[in-house]
């Protein structure tokens, strides 16, 4: 769809729906709306007292119109306005254009205040809102959506801010590439059609591609890798993209995903409550890596960034890694497997080993890895662990900025006690309690000297429910943050 910025006042706009956000503690007219409310005999005042209408956040009015450029007038609640942020801007301005297409407008013009003072954050905010808001995955649907699509927006008084657009746009590039990779069953997305996506992102953003193949994981020692991807008939593939800038970076860094295209949970197979229709998913992490890989090449920073990913399947065959088993990572560690379904932090343990030998300045790896990270932080909030408070600092400040939330959990490392194991270094699995953290504490493990963060991404990369701007299914949690992360 097109955005763009207009200098049109509220009464001269013309297009077929026109959305305003108004304030809760302020429903007095502004004069632009003053002048709109004249030109329409008192309408807006009108429909605003008849539906006792008090700008709380979440709440809009719709009525249609006479005499006008426009035939649909929505009013959205903007909350306080000293609670107004970026993500405030960004949820309402999804509600709008989720408004424009249930009221079959196919242009629409938005009214939303600058927030900060800081007009291309918030058309960058607004944008982000619209297109995310608007998304529909119908890669798998045998009839077309029949509901209207909304064609263009125009953002009110946001004239000249064509930079922050086209920027929203090519973040919200990564989000959709993130989503339709999680969305995809893993009869469509396994390693070998992964590693086929990577080599024609490489090719369209003239990125660097090294795709490591089982014997060259072989040749690395990668034994926690290979150990899940055994069971599989489908070929595992290391992956590592690269993006340099022209001249010297101001920093080098690395984004490590986990890839598990489908997680079956291995001989100790997810039954039950574990949800295993929904484990195309478990690549959520790979997922956010090469969407922000793909925003990132576009926006050009000063900045070199690795993307890595092991990628495979955990399934069962009479191959298959068994609990009892002990496996050796690329740095030597031994791990006593005392549960297959805790596959993801093996692939991750030679992908961390592998970047941290780039000699980057810091590491932050996503992973969809634990169920007990949703028991304690919901379906909507990643869990943040890093020995580095500095350098979680910066990531929580980047989720922040681009509205994901992220929350900062207690790295503790003595939790490593419950996974000694008497015959190997450790076992893949802690105590029953406190697992996220003793997850994030064994990923420890396989980092020796550099800066490095871990984000549990299990609950928000899908959501169930269409809410904001994430429609049902694939979120493509992750991109927006490490893109902000990234740039900053």
């Amino acid at each position: 769809m097109k955005i763009l910025g207009i200098n049109d006042s509220l009464v001269d706009f013309s297009g077929e729906g026109l959305a305003i956000g108004l304030f809760e503690d302020t429903l007095e007219l502004t004069e632009d709306l003053k002048a709109l409310d004249a030109k329409l005999s008192g309408l807006v005042s009108e429909i605003i007292k008849e539906a006792d209408f008090k700008g709380k956040s979440g709440s809009s009015i719709a009525t249609r119109v006479m005499g006008m450029g426009f035939k649909k007038l929505m009013i959205f609640g903007l909350g306080k306005s000293d609670k107004l942020k970026f993500e405030a801007i960004r949820k309402v301005a999804g509600n709008m254009a989720k408004a424009a297409r249930r009221e079959k407008c196919k242009t629409i013009g938005v009214s939303l205040p600058v927030v900060n003072s800081n007009p291309a954050g918030t058309v960058q905010a607004i944008a982000e809102g619209i297109e995310l808001a608007l998304y529909k995955d119908m890669r798998f649907k045998s009839e077309k959506d029949e509901n209207t699509v909304v064609e263009s927006a125009s953002l009110i008084g946001f004239v000249g801010q064509e930079a922050a657009i086209e920027k929203a746009n090519i973040i919200c590039s990564g989000v959709f590439l993130a989503r339709e990779l999680v969305a995809a069953p893993a009869n469509v997305i396994d390693s070998v059609t992964f590693a086929d996506m990577a080599i024609e992102l490489a090719k369209t953003y003239s990125l660097e591609l090294k795709i490591l193949e089982k014997a060259d994981c072989e040749a690395l020692n990668m034994g926690a890798f290979l150990g899940v991807a055994r069971a599989s008939d489908i070929p595992p593939k290391f992956i590592h993209m690269i993006y340099k800038p022209t001249g010297t970076p101001r920093k080098r860094v690395a984004i490590v995903g986990k890839g598990l295209t489908f997680d079956s949970g291995g001989l100790n197979l997810k039954v039950g409550a574990s949800s295993i229709e929904m484990m195309k998913t478990d690549m959520g992490g790979a997922g956010a890596t090469f969407g922000a890989a793909k925003a990132i090449a576009q926006l050009k920073p000063d900045v070199e960034v690795h993307f890595i990913s092991a990628v495979t399947e955990n399934m069962i065959n009479g191959n298959a890694m068994r609990p009892g088993d002990i496996l050796t990572a690329s740095n030597g560690k031994t791990i006593e497997i005392m549960n297959t379904d805790a596959e993801g932090r093996l692939t991750l343990a030679d992908s961390l080993v592998y970047a941290d030998k780039l000699g980057v300045d810091a590491i932050v790896d996503l992973a969809t890895l634990t169920g007990a990270c949703v028991v304690a932080l919901g379906n909507d909030i990643a869990g943040l662990w890093s020995p580095d408070d500095a350098f979680a600092d910066q990531l929580m400040a980047a989720a922040e900025s681009s509205g994901e939330k992220l929350w900062k959990m207690p790295f503790e490392e003595s939790y490593f006690e419950s996974m000694k194991s008497p015959i190997a270094d450790m076992k893949n699995i802690g105590a029953r309690t406190g697992g996220a953290i003793t997850a994030a504490v064994f990923l420890k493990q396989y980092i020796k000297d550099t800066t490095w963060a871990h984000m549990d991404v299990a609950g928000p990369v899908w959501t169930d429910k269409d809410k904001d701007y994430n429609p049902t299914g694939a979120t493509g949690y992750g991109v927006r943050t490490l893109v902000d992360w990234v740039l900053a």
